[in-house]
């Protein structure tokens, strides 16, 4: 992970095939921003729902801060994304049309503001990530022969 990222999803491009990117603000409290710069955020088991035109992302653990007071944020409370008008009402089109879903990609900074990378994408089949598997091999294979030839 560089500097700027906090936490990715890698297990996302392993169970989707990512169609399009969205980038999107987080609404987070003071001891949550100062969690997730000392790198103690969890998206792998988030997911991004739509509610009331909203877009929120749930299941994300951001850890307590240990230099906060008593009263700190809640680790695993839903967190409300932010993005243009335009870009919730075409996901919400995709979303309930086609049966795609909205994946919490990665977290990173952005200047002094933290991003929150969806994804929009389709679920694999067994049979689709196995033959991802087997094609990233022979590359892999490739890559070694044209190396020690």
């Amino acid at each position: 992970m560089s500097d700027n990222t906090f936490a990715t999803n890698r297990r996302a491009y392993h169970d989707y095939t990512i169609l399009d990117t969205y980038e999107a603000g987080i609404v987070l409290s003071g001891s949550e921003i100062k969690s997730i710069r000392d790198h103690r955020i969890s998206i792998a088991e988030a997911y991004v729902k739509m509610m009331g035109g909203e877009v929120w992302l749930i299941g994300a653990n951001i850890a307590r801060y240990d230099a906060a007071s008593y009263m700190s944020h809640d680790p695993a409370r839903r967190r409300k994304l932010l993005l243009h008008k335009k870009e919730i009402r075409i996901l919400t089109s995709k979303v309930t049309e086609k049966g795609l879903t909205l994946i919490p990609l990665q977290v990173y900074l952005k200047g002094n503001l933290v991003k929150l990378q969806v994804g929009l994408g389709k679920g694999k089949k067994m049979y689709d990530k196995r033959e991802t598997i087997k094609k990233r091999d022979a590359d892999r294979m490739i890559e070694r022969a044209l190396k020690n030839r």
